[in-house]
């Protein structure tokens, strides 16, 4: 599988970690950076990767800051976009089979390298159930085009 990988200054040392981790079972794993410990504005990151994913150039995103959170709600801003923090295995499941996330979001000041690891291998192994879950996606999709043909605030 394509991957896009990315992180900020909070989470370098995670993010190589579970970079290594998806080389060694074979998926070619792009990283977006940062890459090292000086501080950067984590949304530049997390929207070039979400970008990416859109456009096409790769198939899912891993995300990593401090807490995961930063990361999500940027990523999200990007139409077309889901996103979802996970701290858990089964919550990584959940966001691919019921929500159709493409990016996952971790927090290197939440969980470890071996909960990473296993989050990222079951969001990257689960499948879209479809079913009841399309339709709920479809009115996120929706609602997202809606919000997009309207006209900005000033000052927003």
């Amino acid at each position: 599988m394509n991957i896009a990988i990315g992180c900020d200054e909070a989470a370098c040392d995670l993010k190589r970690i579970v970079r290594q981790h998806l080389l060694a079972q074979g998926h070619e794993v792009i990283d977006f950076g940062t890459h090292d410990n000086a501080p950067v504005l984590y949304p530049d990151i997390a929207i070039a990767v979400a970008q990416a994913i859109v456009q096409g150039r790769h198939e899912r995103g891993v995300l990593l800051c401090g807490t995961g959170i930063g990361m999500a709600i940027s990523a999200n801003k990007v139409r077309g976009i889901r996103a979802a923090q996970a701290h858990d295995t089964y919550s990584a499941e959940r966001a691919r089979r019921s929500n159709d996330a493409q990016i996952v979001t971790l927090g290197a000041r939440v969980i470890g390298a071996e909960l990473a690891k296993s989050i990222v291998d079951r969001f990257l192994e689960s499948a879209f159930d479809g079913g009841r879950s399309a339709l709920k996606v479809a009115a996120i999709s929706d609602y997202e085009r809606a919000q997009a043909a309207l006209p900005r605030a000033p000052g927003a």
